[in-house]
């Protein structure tokens, strides 16, 4: 249900976060609307990218978006949402690689998925979601194969990596997927031109999902006995984070040859392409440095591998709490958060499947944006006190 990229509301301009709470509720109701109510439980931040990238390519059509009806998450409050053939590709690759993962937890055998009749109903609910995005890719012109091929493959490639094995070797299935699914915006948004740069931005950034969740789950992993790339590869930390900078550099750099839909600002970047421009540049930065628990720039040799930080809701994870819960457990606790708006309004709340503690969507943040004057002229974006902007445009 969560993802890498979870913007602070006190970081994004209000324009920006009605545009990226629009997005998020055009996958959801994309999802409901084409395969149910249970097939919202896939709705995930970073899904919502490939609904903003493909806006941010296309030109504007009077159908881009609706006006949805109130609703829990949004304190029961109507909304303009995203609507089209790009919330439809989000929703698509969501069910696809949650498909896949389930599979691989009932290959692994984990949890409640190990006894008969929950591995029955896991099954068929995997089985569903597969056939569901297929068929939701298929109207668009994608093929969800290229995701499930990645995910089996992810499964032989694991078994197989020991001590000395290239950890970019066990990123690669997740790099080709999200390649092919960020490339499939250009085609949605009929700018063939950019599938080069957007494949190049999702290898990336599937690099970086795998690196992230790599971190964040190596010492629970450790504790528990469960499979982690770093751990089997022998990888360390300070290899891990250089990889980490380096995929940040890089999207930033693809991004840089993408041609946005009509209209720059005053330093040459698209005007519709900001969104996209904060929540990968940006807001992705944030993410690595929230993983290897540091607020400095990756190359500050002082702080890049420092104590985690322990000030707000993006703590170390204690430990000696309970473990990962089950699909099916995880899929009532996530119910329960919707219809209680928990996951809105509160404070913080326990990740539904993951445990780990997550902040609030509508309330408090890690950021210091009211005590930084600095910010990006181009996307409006709040920079880290002292850093600058990073994004390359002279702010």
């Amino acid at each position: 249900m969560f993802g890498m990229v979870r913007p602070c509301r006190h970081r994004l301009s209000e324009g920006l976060r009605a545009q990226w709470t629009a997005h998020l509720c055009g996958l959801c109701l994309a999802l409901r609307r084409d395969h149910g109510q249970l097939a919202r439980v896939v709705t995930n931040y970073d899904g919502l990218l490939i609904s903003v990238l493909t806006e941010a390519q296309a030109e504007r059509t009077a159908g881009r978006r609706r006006t949805a009806g109130p609703c829990p998450l949004r304190g029961m409050r109507t909304a303009s949402v995203a609507r089209g053939e790009g919330a439809r590709l989000a929703a698509a690759v969501s069910l696809a690689l949650a498909s896949a993962k389930v599979r691989d937890h009932m290959a692994d055998r984990d949890g409640l998925r190990a006894r008969a009749p929950v591995a029955f109903a896991a099954r068929r609910l995997a089985a569903n979601w597969g056939r569901a995005g297929a068929r939701t890719g298929s109207d668009i012109g994608f093929d969800t194969a290229v995701l499930v091929d990645a995910v089996d493959r992810q499964v032989g490639i694991e078994a197989l990596a020991g001590p000395g094995t290239p950890l970019l070797a066990v990123t690669e299935p997740t790099e080709t997927a999200t390649a092919a699914a960020f490339a499939h915006t250009a085609v949605l948004a009929g700018r063939p031109g950019n599938a080069a740069p957007l494949a190049e931005a999702g290898r990336l950034f599937g690099r970086l999902a795998h690196l992230l969740d790599a971190v964040e789950d190596r010492e629970a992993d450790a504790a528990s006995g469960a499979w982690n790339p770093l751990t089997a590869t022998g990888t360390s930390l300070e290899e891990a984070r250089r990889l980490a900078d380096d995929a940040l550099h890089g999207i930033r750099l693809a991004l840089r040859d993408v041609a946005w839909r009509s209209g720059v600002c005053t330093e040459g970047h698209s005007a519709d392409g900001r969104l996209a421009h904060v929540l990968l540049v940006h807001e992705l930065r944030r993410s690595v440095d929230r993983a290897f628990g540091t607020e400095s720039c990756g190359h500050d040799p002082q702080g890049a591998f420092g104590p985690p930080r322990q000030d707000g809701p993006h703590t170390t994870e204690d430990l000696s709490k309970p473990g990962k819960r089950g699909f099916l457990a995880g899929c009532a606790v996530a119910a329960g958060l919707c219809c209680t708006c928990q996951a809105c309004c509160a404070d913080e709340f326990e990740g539904p499947w993951s445990r780990k503690r997550r902040e609030g969507w509508c309330n408090n943040c890690d950021c210091d944006c009211g005590d930084c004057g600095d910010c990006c002229e181009c996307c409006g974006n709040c920079c880290s006190c002292g850093d600058g902007c990073d994004c390359g445009c002279d702010c």
